[in-house]
């Protein structure tokens, strides 16, 4: 069994829809958490004015029934709608074509692959409101992990030239912490220093970019694998992660900081406490070889500066063939601590595949003895007898 899902919707249409495929059945859903999701990409210290408008709501439509004890999934396809409430004042309005492509968006390299006219199809398509369909998906994938005690949660690590200082403050305290800063920041100090450089970016007419930290705590090894390319978890959680708009960059752990450093400082050595395994760093981010080592993952992004921005860029009129300011289009001054939830939604999603991968079964009374029943890091669940053969005894004469 994998998962799967699609979206479809303009950021001015009538709404957007995601399909997830793949959920087995028996899972409760709460819809409170996927509202409660839902609110926090909206809402953030430096979003643009659309968010006073819109107000998102996931409707289900399929793929969970209600028996009377709440509702819960039943393995088919979940379809879920949000309405976008700005399409009507858009609606039967003589829209004139765009084009003056703006530096940075998919609108001129839109219009050189699909011969449009007019920009405007590749700015609705391509457009970050299109998360709000993965953060109802990423919702119900975080619900599934929860079922077996794996968290996902994440916070801002930078903003502009900003940095957190987080040395004393442990992971799930951080997660915690992130909830209540209108930055999405655990570091009090440097939140309010990140809101003072977003009024800045605002007074300059500018925007701002930033680094996300994503975690997941509790997860078992074993997911994930070595044996093709793209089964490989970093490789998949990059895809995924570099899917969303306006990420360029994705480290698993603090992956560049090591590269500047000599293996012996970079390993996680491993050590015996009884029967278990433990590591006493993370610097390989929770995942060795593909496959995750059953200590927290770690997921690092990169926003960019989001392209629209009040003061003008230089830009051609494609219909003139002349060169002219860029035309503004409403957006954030600093999408960061808004994007946190999004970034945390296809960390959750690309995990609840691998574990889904891992255990199979259609439902979840058929994945729970599956879970129990995995390899923990102990020297007991490891098939070593000291024998002087593995798998191929002919090797050993």
């Amino acid at each position: 069994m994998s998962l799967r899902f699609l979206t479809a919707g303009e950021s001015h249409g009538p709404a957007l829809v995601a399909i997830l495929e793949g959920m087995p059945a028996g899972l409760p859903v709460s819809l409170d958490g996927i509202q409660s999701d839902m609110r926090r990409r909206q809402h953030g210290y430096g979003a643009g004015p659309r968010m006073k408008i819109e107000q998102d709501s996931a409707q289900i439509l399929s793929g969970v029934m209600d028996y009377g004890s709440g509702p819960v999934t039943t393995g088919a396809p979940i379809s879920l709608t949000i309405t976008n409430r700005d399409h009507e004042k858009w609606r039967g309005r003589n829209i004139a074509p765009l084009t003056t492509p703006r530096p940075g968006h998919a609108d001129l390299t839109g219009a050189l692959k699909y011969g449009y006219r007019d920009l405007r199809p590749a700015l609705e398509r391509a457009s970050a409101r299109e998360t709000a369909a993965r953060v109802s998906v990423g919702s119900l994938c975080r619900q599934l992990l929860a079922e077996f005690g794996v968290r996902v949660g994440g916070y801002v690590a930078s903003i502009g030239e900003i940095d957190v200082d987080l040395t004393d403050i442990p992971i799930s305290e951080r997660l915690v912490r992130a909830l209540e800063s209108e930055v999405a920041c655990p570091d009090e100090p440097a939140a309010e220093k990140m809101s003072a450089r977003i009024r800045q970016a605002m007074t300059d007419r500018d925007t701002l970019g930033g680094v996300i930290d994503v975690y997941a705590l509790g997860l078992p090894p074993g997911l994930g694998s070595y044996v093709q390319w793209d089964r490989r978890l970093e490789a998949r959680l990059g895809a995924a992660v570099l899917s969303v708009q306006g990420i360029k960059g994705v480290e698993i752990g603090p992956a560049f900081a090591n590269a500047r450093l000599p293996g012996t400082q970079v390993q996680d050595a491993i050590e015996l406490a009884g029967e278990d395994l433990v590591r006493i760093s993370d610097r390989s981010g929770g995942l060795e070889g593909g496959i995750t080592t059953g200590q927290p993952l770690h997921v690092r992004a990169a926003m960019k500066p989001i392209a629209t921005t009040l003061a003008s860029q230089r830009t051609v009129d494609l219909a003139k063939g002349v060169e002219t300011p860029t035309q503004y289009e409403r957006s954030d001054f600093c999408p960061v601590p808004r994007a946190v939830v999004i970034i945390e939604a296809m960390v959750a999603f690309v995990l609840a595949d691998a574990l889904l991968e891992k255990l199979g079964g259609d439902s979840l009374d058929e994945m729970r003895p599956r879970f129990e029943a995995l390899r923990r890091a102990r020297l007991s669940d490891l098939p070593m007898d000291g024998a002087d053969h593995v798998f191929w005894p002919e090797a050993n004469p």
